[in-house]
């Protein structure tokens, strides 16, 4: 995993009461797992597998005390009403393998994009991508109060939490530079066109979190999806 960004929330996220995070790739082994997964394109949902999703890792990770709620569909009433201190919002793509996953793009498909206005717009965020490849981001980190890029993290969704929950700090850097837009391509460090997100955007960031223990955690925390059913 890789700490692509940090404007303000991050190191304190263990400190506040209670939580939000939408958008359905929090509970979706096969958006976790990707393509060439049981089946060559993959699929999503939570049958084609046993593993421990990112929605189940944090309920796993809380103290027993801690009230994890998964809800779809949040709404302006919703992160109004509950006063929520962060948001933690996990998008990203479908599976797909080959030619099937070929983009001219590299947008985050719906409902990520429309789940981070609507909820970062309301309260502090951070994001968490689940995507096999880059995808563009800039019109949303102003809103993120941290960006985490946890690639495709398979079966085992508890290794997102483990990080999240800072039992273990961020270590992974990216391989190349993560573009702005898509008519940047191909772009890396050194180039005369260089202008990434931000400097070094995922590349010199050191670890930021320091470790805490368990009961430590929250005592509440509520997690929203914005698929339908």
């Amino acid at each position: 995993m890789v700490n692509l960004l940090m404007n303000h929330c991050y190191p304190s996220l263990r400190r506040h009461q209670k939580y939000l995070s939408p958008e359905g790739h929090a509970d979706n082994l096969g958006c976790q797992c990707g393509g060439w997964t049981i089946d060559w394109q993959g699929l999503e949902g939570n049958n084609l597998t046993t593993g421990t999703t990112i929605y189940v890792a944090i309920k796993n990770t809380v103290d027993p005390e801690t009230q994890v709620i998964y809800k779809e569909n949040p709404d302006a009433d919703l992160l109004k009403s509950n006063q929520f201190s962060y948001a933690i919002v996990v998008v990203g793509e479908p599976p797909y393998a080959e030619q099937y996953g070929d983009s001219m793009n590299l947008t985050i498909p719906e409902p990520g994009p429309s789940t981070i206005k609507n909820v970062c717009g309301a309260v502090k965020c951070v994001v968490i991508i689940i995507s096999g490849r880059p995808v563009v981001i800039e019109p949303y980190v102003a809103m993120m109060g941290a960006l985490v890029a946890a690639w495709l993290p398979g079966t085992e969704g508890q290794g997102v939490a483990d990080v999240l929950f800072r039992d273990y700090g961020f270590t992974g850097k990216l391989p190349r530079t993560w573009f702005k837009k898509v008519d940047q391509l191909p772009m890396n460090v050194g180039d005369l066109h260089y202008d990434p997100p931000s400097s070094h955007l995922g590349l010199d960031s050191p670890p930021k979190l320091q470790m805490q223990t368990r009961s430590s955690i929250l005592r509440e925390f509520q997690v929203i999806s914005s698929e339908s059913d």
